[in-house]
């Protein structure tokens, strides 16, 4: 019997997909438990219908994120710090304080986790940071440290 997946089946297969299963096994655990639905004309053609939403969507992020990379790699962030001897910091520079100091000069909100910082930022100047807008863009983001 062929069903559409509604949700993830260990060893069928995963939400959205179109399988064989066998009869007694659709019949009595999967469309009772709401795990599947029948696979009629109508249902296929609505899957697909779906299917193609969805991948407009995706195509659409990530064109956005395209956009964003493009600004975020013209963009110079500068955060003030105290700083004493030799150029270091009184403490450092996080990633919260890079995505605190983007929305309030270039009013762009970026979640902190998605900044790439291997170490905080210890001393005064131009550091590049990698921040990953979309699964597989990544934008370098200039962060100047200037000193209060």
């Amino acid at each position: 019997m062929k069903v559409i997946l509604l949700d993830n089946v260990k060893g069928l297969g995963k939400k959205g997909d179109l399988v064989n299963a066998k009869d007694g096994h659709a019949r009595n655990y999967l469309l009772p438990k709401k795990l599947a639905k029948e696979a009629t004309d109508g249902n296929v053609k609505q899957l697909k219908e779906q299917k193609k939403a969805k991948n407009l969507k995706k195509q659409e992020e990530k064109e956005n994120a395209l956009q964003l990379k493009e600004k975020l790699s013209e963009i110079i962030v500068k955060i003030k710090s105290k700083a004493g001897e030799e150029g270091k910091l009184f403490g450092s520079v996080t990633t919260k304080d890079i995505a605190t100091a983007l929305r309030k000069q270039e009013n762009i909100k970026i979640d902190k986790r998605k900044i790439v910082l291997d170490n905080n930022i210890k001393t005064l100047g131009t550091t590049i940071v990698k921040v990953k807008v979309y699964p597989e863009v990544t934008a370098d983001l200039k962060v100047q440290v200037v000193e209060q």
